[in-house]
């Protein structure tokens, strides 16, 4: 994700050079793959390869998905992290074959996310964290395939109920968000069986903002918890001057007592 202003002029994809980046995956789908390669615009010639799976276009520097995104009908598995984008498009909720959507560390707010998502009845892991986001959408409780939910480092106070009443779910991450109370956030993450904490997100898939920015955020509740904890007290000798002395009294009466005529 490139840093600061306007940033450098994106990449050029052709359709010869997106065909050459398409990969076959161990189970045998077949991936797009146009990760890191600078793109600022959408490239519209991969629409032409819309018979993909899987299509990757993270860590770019794409500030627009365009509602012909759509025409990819195929599509289980889209990965969108680490871009500048502020909104998806309406036309998201038309690929209901998705399972796996991951738009985190962009630019998205609440009224980015359209009531269409909830059309997405087949989707199994959403991530939604390091973006803008100061509330779910209920429109998320609809979709009761969930099994994984990412909302860390939002601007998020609170889940709202339907999220806690997935049928699904059994992975969430709702870490770094100014919840007003610790027990409230508790109560929620305590009605949720087999609760684990979820990184959709890699350390190697991160830049290296990103990264310095979780790590920094995870030294800071490091340092709190070991300053909480209690400090051991040591054991307490009220009736000795010091450790062992009555051994040493005792001694030095032997020797007396022993080298007496």
């Amino acid at each position: 994700m490139a840093k600061g202003g306007k940033g450098p002029k994106g990449k050029k994809i052709t359709l010869n050079v997106a065909k050459n980046c398409i990969k076959i995956t161990f189970d045998g789908k077949k991936r797009l793959d146009l990760s890191k390669m600078g793109i600022t615009t959408f490239p519209k010639c991969i629409l032409r390869l819309n018979d993909v799976d899987e299509l990757d276009l993270s860590r770019n520097m794409i500030r627009k998905i365009p509602d012909s995104i759509s025409k990819f009908q195929n599509l289980r598995w889209l990965d969108l992290h680490s871009n500048y984008i502020d909104k998806l498009p309406e036309s998201i909720g038309q690929m209901t074959s998705l399972l796996y959507l991951n738009v985190s560390n962009n630019k998205l707010t609440t009224n980015g996310l359209p009531v269409e998502i909830n059309q997405l009845k087949n989707i199994r892991t959403v991530n939604l964290g390091l973006n803008h986001l100061d509330s779910v959408p209920t429109t998320l409780g609809a979709l009761k395939e969930l099994h994984e939910v990412g909302l860390h480092d939002n601007l998020l106070n609170t889940i709202p109920n339907s999220i806690s009443k997935l049928p699904k779910l059994k992975k969430l991450n709702t870490k770094r968000n100014p919840f007003p109370k610790v027990e409230e956030s508790s109560t929620f993450i305590d009605s949720i069986k087999r609760l684990e904490n979820l990184y959709l997100v890699e350390e190697k898939e991160l830049c290296t903002t990103c990264l310095r920015k979780c790590q920094q955020a995870r030294e800071k509740v490091n340092k709190i918890k070991n300053m909480a904890a209690a400090t051991p007290k040591k054991a307490i000798f009220s009736n000795l001057a010091s450790p062992n002395s009555m051994a040493k009294d005792s001694q030095e009466d032997w020797r007396i007592r022993s080298t007496s005529p």
